[in-house]
């Protein structure tokens, strides 16, 4: 048995791991950035980067992935392959890889754990691309009878319904999930502002929004004051700097403007309004959702449980529409230990990340009570 576990969820943007000890307690958790459109070696460079963060030469490591849609793979087929073999060849310990427990292809096989290794991913690479949000579920509903998870990450959002602690979900592809807007793609770091819609008010007149590449939403959510600093990781549109007066320059490009055309409390104020519009996309996605289980005289057991670095959309979006939020972060037990306020400030900070990086954290969950 290996004495630590360590889960690995495998963006195109980004690396996630979350480590675990030898009684399955939260130790660290990182994120880091992997462009892995740009090729293999983004994702070799940041597998080395959580290693040596993590200081583990060998472990439990369990693997999911969301990487495989990056345009670097010519089919998603190519891309689950390329990225386990590139996990298999760094990681030591044993290597197992996600199909998500869910999946109707292994709904009569009780005993099935949803974890295949190297040998195995070829024949399954169909259940193992992209599900990541399976394991997040799959955790939740451990600890949530009923409710929505809305994990809100930087370049799209998940909506999961559970009842009767289990996740009731209709699709298990990207595919079918968009079609029900189980995956809806908008975030709070990469998501391009064109997406959001095609008019917007500014000074009191309506204008339209240029289908051009020049702002993303971490632009607003720097003027708004919701994007922490740590979550900001991923590149701006024009590659420069990520201060107030940038982000406020990118934004006033998106409605043909310069910076120095309105004082700095109009651009926030133009920010807020994107927000409100991105906010509203997935307000209406989530009482979607809900109404299912309200039809069916549940609505007093409902709660919204927000994850991801954009959980405080969900958040507000759960104070508007009146139902109880549950954050993911007060849902993750607190690491043993004493009770120092250093020590408290640390599982705060580590419970925080493990609710941006919840895949991760829930794959070692998993892989730690199954295996």
């Amino acid at each position: 048995m290996n004495n630590t576990t360590i889960g690995w969820d495998v963006g195109g943007a980004h690396l996630k791991a979350a480590l675990l000890d030898s009684r399955g307690k939260l130790q660290q958790v990182l994120q880091v950035p992997c462009a892995l459109w740009r090729g293999l070696h983004e994702l070799e460079a940041a597998i080395d980067l959580v290693l040596q963060t993590f200081n583990k030469a060998s472990a439990c490591h369990a693997v999911t992935m969301t990487g495989e849609l990056v345009d670097l793979f010519a089919t998603r087929k190519d891309g689950v392959q390329s990225i386990s073999r590139t996990m298999a060849a760094k990681l030591k310990g044993t290597i197992l890889f996600y199909t998500g427990t869910l999946h109707p292809v292994f709904s009569a096989k009780a005993d099935f754990s949803g974890f295949v290794s190297i040998d195995d991913v070829d024949s399954y690479w169909q259940q193992i691309a992209s599900a990541n949000w399976i394991a997040s579920a799959s955790y939740v509903a451990t600890k949530i009878s009923y409710g929505l998870l809305v994990d809100v990450g930087s370049t799209t959002s998940d909506f999961v319904l559970l009842a009767n602690n289990k996740p009731v979900c209709v699709g298990f592809t990207d595919a079918v999930r968009m079609q029900l807007e189980e995956l809806v793609y908008t975030g709070v770091v990469r998501t391009p502002l064109m997406a959001f819609g095609q008019k917007i008010e500014f000074a009191n007149v309506t204008t339209s929004v240029a289908a051009e590449f020049f702002a993303t939403s971490a632009d607003v959510y720097r003027l708004t004051g919701d994007l922490q600093a740590d979550d900001d990781m991923a590149d701006t549109a024009d590659g420069q700097d990520k201060t107030q007066w940038a982000s406020a320059r990118r934004i006033a490009r998106m409605i043909g403007r310069d910076v120095d055309d309105a004082p700095m409390v109009e651009w926030m104020e133009l920010a807020y309004k994107f927000k409100m519009q991105q906010m509203t996309r997935l307000k209406l996605v989530a009482l979607a959702h809900i109404a299912c289980l309200t039809d069916k005289g549940l609505s007093q057991s409902m709660c919204l449980i927000g994850a991801g670095v954009g959980s405080f959309l969900v958040r507000e979006i759960a104070k508007s529409i009146g139902i109880q939020y549950i954050e993911v972060a007060d849902l993750i037990a607190q690491n043993a230990g004493d009770n120092t306020e250093n020590r408290l400030d640390h599982d705060f900070a580590t419970k925080r990340w493990a609710s941006v990086c919840l895949p991760a954290y829930a794959l070692a969950q998993l892989a730690y009570h199954q295996l």
